[in-house]
């Protein structure tokens, strides 16, 4: 059975996240992620749908490094993984400038060694219930655990966008989480891996690739492109870090346009700057033969892991949701 995941990013509530992360798991989806963003509390989201499930993996795609703590992320990994019975990924990140700062009142520096310095705490604090540490980045005198943690060790993921983070996840994590990638890009961050793993001495073909794929589905092509606009319009033009992405992807000019528009408050002329080729190079849009067949691209590319992530909001969103995991399915 080929592999898939689903991610959710906002525009559900909890309990409906639950009912459909149920459902995935009915069809054969082998792992639920949940984003953390705007979306309401991934951890508590994840222990309900520990609770609902049986068999999938349950991961944070991605938790932020600057709005938690170090051990406050331990202890909620530690925690959802004892309730799912041990089938917890973390996945960390340092998500965007644009974000932490403006929408959290915390300061935002040196991504790259935050993201180590967390993943040092977060393993030494499973593996031996205690940790102290004087990092590039973060300073703990010390923190123990009051609990046993069901694993030891948890698997850790990094998204990663670009070469030094991707690097990175070769050096430390067990899988990379990509997002928004091109046929290309499984390729291209798997040297990145392979780079960072031989600096350490490990095992490049042990780090997962997985990529998160916006997902548009309806009964044409032309609606489902339609419905994934807005989207792919916010990313490049609210984030500077993803405009660089799709610029890099073979759209510069467009990349631009957008990036223009958002600037200029035009939310609807940035989405009438993303086009046709845009969406369907960087995700999964179209009719579901359509989709499944771009997914069997994906994986034919060398990712390891398509992770679909619809982009739904207001009424029917949970509809649209439930429709993208019943084309999509295995």
């Amino acid at each position: 059975m080929s592999r898939i995941g689903i991610a959710f990013s906002g525009g559900l509530t909890a309990s409906e996240i639950a009912d459909c992360a149920e459902r995935a798991e009915a069809l054969g989806y082998e792992s639920v992620w949940v984003a953390e963003g705007h979306g309401g509390d991934q951890f508590a989201i994840l222990a309900a749908c520990a609770l609902r499930t049986h068999r999938v993996r349950l991961g944070t795609a991605i938790s932020n490094v600057f709005v938690r703590t170090a051990p406050t992320i331990a202890m909620a990994a530690a925690t959802v993984d004892e309730l799912s019975g041990g089938r917890f990924v973390l996945g960390l990140g340092s998500s965007h400038r644009v974000q932490v700062g403006p929408e959290h009142g915390v300061g935002y520096s040196r991504p790259l060694g935050r993201v180590r310095d967390t993943v040092t705490v977060v393993r030494a604090l499973l593996r031996e219930g205690e940790a102290s540490h004087a990092g590039e980045t973060i300073r703990i005198d010390h923190f123990d655990l009051w609990f046993q943690p069901l694993r030891r060790e948890i698997p850790i993921y990094i998204s990663a966008v670009f070469s030094k983070m991707t690097e990175l996840c070769g050096e430390i994590a067990d899988g990379v989480i990509l997002t928004r990638g091109t046929l290309a890009s499984a390729a291209r961050a798997r040297a990145h891996v392979a780079a960072g793993a031989a600096r350490e001495g490990r095992d490049a073909a042990a780090v997962e690739i997985a990529s998160l794929l916006p997902a548009s589905v309806a009964p044409d092509r032309g609606a489902a492109l339609a419905a994934a606009r807005p989207g792919l319009a916010f990313y490049a033009g609210f984030f500077p870090r993803y405009n660089r992405l799709i610029a890099e992807s073979g759209f510069p000019a467009e990349a631009a346009a957008v990036a223009e528009a958002w600037a200029a408050g035009d939310t609807a002329g940035a989405a009438r700057a993303v086009t046709d080729e845009m969406i369907a190079a960087t995700g999964v849009a179209g009719t579901p033969a359509e989709c499944r067949g771009r997914l069997e691209a994906y994986r034919d590319s060398g990712l390891d892991l398509p992770i679909i992530s619809p982009f739904a909001r207001g009424a029917g969103a949970k509809e649209r949701f439930l429709t993208a995991i019943e084309a999509c399915a295995p």
